[in-house]
């Protein structure tokens, strides 16, 4: 072989063959085929069919019609869109604690919370109303009252309170303490606050409440009528020690 390849080589060698004889040599033979070597291969790479495509492809197509096409609608038919069922917010319940010389329904009568959300009152007096509170269940109030000579009983969970009557006299029968207490348990807002409500019910701890004032300004920027204050009446039957 390396003889042939240094007489190949040869020009001198080359030029005096017959004509053609080169040819002859380089051209393959039609009745065997060689195959091509790796690097050929990867250098030309066969064509893909293109009936052929990639599983990710394949897929993606499957999932799009799966999107598109639903079970129950046949292809080629469109159904009309549906529409959107806006979503109703229930109303707010405003629990007005009055008698019945001031109707409060109608200074709320088409009121809305932020212009969309309806204000419903329901009005009693604390001799018409009864409770139960718990943790986190809210307040339960029940109302019984009577309206145009027909008794009204009703279950409802208030969303605030408007306070508009004592909670507390010295007439039998007339402490609601209790209820004020159950509505600060249930963690309502009010209006006065149910703090403050519960405070006025005893008349000496407002005036308590004042004297702390009157020490803290002086008599001057703060007069205050002089009281005195007995726990119960045995000290009013002696003298006043100086």
């Amino acid at each position: 072989m390396n003889f042939l390849r240094r007489r190949l080589s040869d020009s001198s060698f080359v030029a005096n063959l017959p004509n053609g004889y080169m040819a002859d040599l380089q051209r393959p033979d039609s009745s065997t085929s060689s195959p091509a070597s790796p690097a050929m291969e990867r250098r030309h790479p066969q064509p893909l069919a293109a009936s052929f495509s990639s599983p990710g492809s394949s897929l993606f197509s499957s999932f799009s019609s799966a999107v598109k096409q639903t079970p129950q609608t046949p292809v080629g038919v469109v159904e009309p869109p549906v529409p959107s069922t806006p979503v109703v917010q229930r109303p707010r319940i405003l629990l007005v604690i009055d008698d019945t010389h001031t109707d409060w329904s109608k200074y709320f009568q088409g009121k809305k919370l932020n212009g969309e959300i309806e204000i419903r009152v329901e009005q009693a007096e604390f001799s018409e109303l009864n409770l139960a509170a718990y943790v986190t269940g809210g307040c339960v109030v029940d109302m019984q009252v009577i309206r145009n000579g027909t008794k009204v009983v009703r279950s409802f969970k208030p969303d605030f309170i408007l306070v508009r009557q004592h909670a507390y006299s010295m007439a039998l029968g007339e402490d609601y303490r209790s209820l004020v207490i159950g509505l600060q348990y249930g963690g309502l807002p009010a209006v006065n606050s149910l703090y403050s409500v519960y405070n006025f019910c005893s008349k000496p701890w407002v005036f308590s409440q004042l004297i702390k004032i009157f020490h803290s300004l002086g008599p001057e920027k703060f007069p205050l009528v002089e009281q005195t204050f007995f726990a119960n009446h045995k000290p009013m039957l002696f003298p006043k020690v100086e």
